[in-house]
């Protein structure tokens, strides 16, 4: 057998391999993700304590739960208490985040 094929199979998995790892840190993680900006109707939200919190620590973490109003997946995204409060289930305006990474919600009025 040639020794250039061992070694351009080997090459093809090198670049398939890193390939998977930008695509699943990009797409996945949200790491060097563009931001992006879309209408959202605020579906629910929720606070969750957090076990073994220390004095001082935010006890609770706060997270929305929201779908674009043109259709597609529903999206959880952890949150500020002020954005918490500030939101109601039935809300509609303009989400922006990055990656997995909520941003900024603009009310729509």
């Amino acid at each position: 057998m040639p020794v250039w094929i061992p070694i351009t199979l080997a090459l093809l998995l090198v670049i398939a391999l890193l390939y998977f790892v930008y695509s699943y840190r990009r797409h996945s993680l949200g790491l060097d993700a563009p931001e992006q900006s879309i209408e959202v109707c605020v579906l629910d939200k929720q606070a969750n304590a957090i076990i073994g919190a220390q004095p001082g620590e935010d006890n609770e973490e706060y997270w929305i739960y929201v779908e674009p109003t043109d259709g597609g997946p529903r999206r959880e995204f952890l949150v500020g208490v002020h954005y918490y409060h500030a939101l109601n289930p039935g809300d509609q305006g303009t989400m922006t985040y990055k990656g997995r990474q909520f941003m900024h919600f603009a009310l729509k009025r």
